[in-house]
């Protein structure tokens, strides 16, 4: 069965990402869009991975084949800019070809609404509806080059008109007066050409490593995590450059490397921006988190008089209320690396994030580190972590057993349960600045376990007692 996750369509290429799959998707996907509007039209992105390119135009013939005008990405596209797109062209929808952050042995597929936003799940289970009953006699599709000819489908270069919006968004006459000194990890991603034309455009000395395609991503997932980031981290060491940054394989999440080599987490990134925006821009409204996101933010927006509202995970959750409280949105952040603010997507944006801390380490002439200070002097000490737990479906089924348990009970490991918030998975809050998360993978046979806690010590006992729960040790 084809199966959407918190963020489309994946599965490994050659088994479960397939021709034959991407041509079922993508009538089921024109079928949807055929309702919406009798003129639809869509955006078609792709990314650097294994024939993405290719699975793009078998779309595009999909698209074109049932009279749905397509505008096919004339390169590799970073998943904002074709999210910009839909919104700036009042398109009727868009697709792109991407696995993100994941492995190269998986491919997959966004499919995003007029509004920009990712489809939620009341879409993706039409979708998938229409895959279970698609028959090979109910596909439409005309040549690659029929389209063309018949201006059913142009080549398109997205660039343009996303760049303009990001010049909104981020002050460059800040950025031409940097100083900073930066290295620009793309991991073999879609920013590559595009972040660093941005770089040259602001003036910003920099240099940007793994720019070249790559379908294997070096053997690693292009993912701006610390265990990824280990030859930026080393560059930071050795050089003298004020920031390292990163984006993911589809440019929609960030990484940050400190100067002297420290790497940041989203959280801390997430809350420097909301502490930034509010000194330079003095924004007012909510800001959007996902539920295992960093109580920083809530401190923070506390002092500043401004409300926080919690999503489940996947931002799509945050984009739906981004998009009915436009107004009074400051800000979206979730603990994976993704962001969004006022004015914008939607939608994550790894290349936005990374402009903007540019321009906030720019103007407070501080490290990031040294910011970081500043806040929690504003607002107390706050330490965040999580484990990827990969485990085997017996662990995972008796410790839903105990997990059931424990709520009866109200306890975890002998620790009273002041709040059990289930909104996505469970966050137990133990007391006002402790709390302890655990999330079941839609996907993975996998056990995320989330803590937050005053002190490092106080935040590697939460994470110990949770694996212990968990391992029944």
């Amino acid at each position: 069965m084809i199966k959407f996750g918190t963020s489309g369509w994946r599965g490994i290429i050659a088994k479960e990402f397939t021709y034959d799959r991407v041509i079922v998707v993508a009538q089921a996907i024109a079928n949807i869009l055929k309702k919406e509007s009798k003129e639809a039209s869509v955006i078609i992105g792709y990314d650097r991975r294994f024939m993405s390119e290719d699975f793009a135009r078998t779309a595009a013939e999909i698209f074109a084949g049932n009279d749905i005008k397509v505008l096919l990405c004339k390169r590799d596209v970073p998943t904002p800019m074709v999210v910009y797109n839909i919104i700036n062209l009042k398109l009727t929808g868009g697709v792109n070809f991407t696995a993100s952050h994941n492995s190269y042995i998986y491919n997959g597929l966004k499919y995003f609404h007029s509004s920009g936003g990712l489809a939620l799940s009341e879409t993706t289970r039409k979708i998938e509806k229409y895959c279970s009953f698609v028959k090979y006699r109910n596909i439409k599709t005309v040549p690659f080059e029929f389209g063309i000819r018949n201006n059913i489908i142009k080549i398109y270069n997205p660039y343009k008109v996303y760049v303009k919006k990001i010049k909104e968004l981020v002050d460059f006459k800040i950025l031409k007066k940097s100083n900073v000194k930066v290295v620009v990890d793309v991991l073999h991603g879609t920013a590559s050409g595009y972040l660093d034309a941005l770089l040259d455009d602001a003036g910003i000395h920099h240099i940007t490593i793994n720019k070249n395609r790559d379908i294997m991503f070096n053997g690693k997932a292009p993912d701006p995590s610390k265990e990824n980031l280990s030859e930026l981290m080393n560059i930071m060491k050795k050089e003298s450059y004020m920031l390292g940054l990163s984006t993911d394989g589809d440019a929609d999440r960030f990484g940050v490397i400190d100067t002297d080599g420290t790497f940041i987490t989203p959280n801390q990134v997430i809350s420097v921006l909301l502490y930034y925006l509010n000194k330079t821009r003095n924004w007012k409204g909510i800001v959007v988190k996902s539920i295992m996101t960093t109580g920083l933010l809530d401190k923070i927006a506390a002092k500043i008089g401004v409300d926080v509202v919690e999503t489940p995970i996947g931002f799509k959750h945050i984009g739906n209320i981004m998009l009915n409280n436009q107004s009074n949105f400051i800000l979206g952040g979730e603990e994976s690396g993704g962001l969004t603010i006022r004015g914008h997507i939607p939608e994550k944006d790894g290349i936005l994030a990374c402009l903007l801390i540019i321009e906030a380490i720019t103007l407070s002439k501080k490290s990031f580190k040294d910011i970081l200070k500043d806040i929690k002097k504003f607002t107390g000490e706050v330490f965040s972590s999580k484990l990827n737990l990969h485990l085997s479906p017996d662990v995972i089924k008796e410790f839903k057993k105990k997990l059931n348990i424990g709520m009866i009970n109200n306890t975890i490991s002998g620790m009273k349960i002041q709040k059990d918030i289930t909104i996505d998975g469970h966050k137990f809050i133990l007391d006002d600045n402790t709390w302890i998360g655990f999330r079941f993978s839609v996907t993975e046979p996998v056990i995320r376990v989330y803590a937050e806690a005053v002190s490092q010590v106080k935040l590697n006992k939460l994470l110990n007692i949770g694996k212990a729960f968990i391992y029944g040790k």
